[in-house]
């Protein structure tokens, strides 16, 4: 059974790329442990599960963390390192071009990891708004984009992304 982490009772240190050791207060060590989102799309903050690999090579739930917020700052960090490793999205800070041709639609956006083109088949199952006025896109080769904030992009930004959405 999956212990339920609610803050302050346990210290969270990364120790790989995309693992980290938890140490319950109470005495139990965990020293390999991976975080997943439950929810990667609407909850960036709540409900994060750490998984354990067992012997046979499957993956155990050793505890579920309800908001990563309530944790202290060195074990927030290590999850938030953790998800950026695992969760690379690039950031989409600006969009510079989208042209229809074909069926496909090629996005040219300026990111977080430089400029990048990328192709889409499909704007109802391809492109989705959240609640929170982010947006993710996936492109023709499965890979993942975000728009943290439609109305913090410039105004051709804004522009090229209404046409789409």
């Amino acid at each position: 059974m999956a212990i339920f982490i609610d803050g302050p009772e346990v210290k969270i240190t990364k120790v790989g790329d995309t693992t980290v050791q938890l140490e319950v207060y109470k005495g139990d060590t965990y020293p390999s442990l991976e975080p997943k989102r439950l929810f990667p799309r609407s909850s960036l903050t709540q409900y994060v599960t750490l998984m354990e690999e067992t012997a046979d090579g499957t993956a155990k739930e050793v505890a579920i963390i309800r908001n990563i917020e309530n944790l202290d700052k060195e074990s927030r960090k290590a999850i938030e390192d953790c998800f950026a490793n695992y969760y690379m999205i690039p950031v989409i800070l600006e969009v510079l071009d989208v042209v229809e041709k074909y069926g496909m639609v090629s996005w040219t956006c300026r990111t977080d990891k430089g400029v990048i083109t990328f192709k889409i088949r499909n704007r109802l199952s391809d492109i989705k708004l959240l609640y929170d006025g982010r947006v993710l896109i996936r492109d023709s080769a499965d890979n993942r984009y975000e728009i943290p904030n439609v109305s913090k992009l410039d105004k051709k930004s804004r522009k090229l992304l209404a046409n789409e959405l």
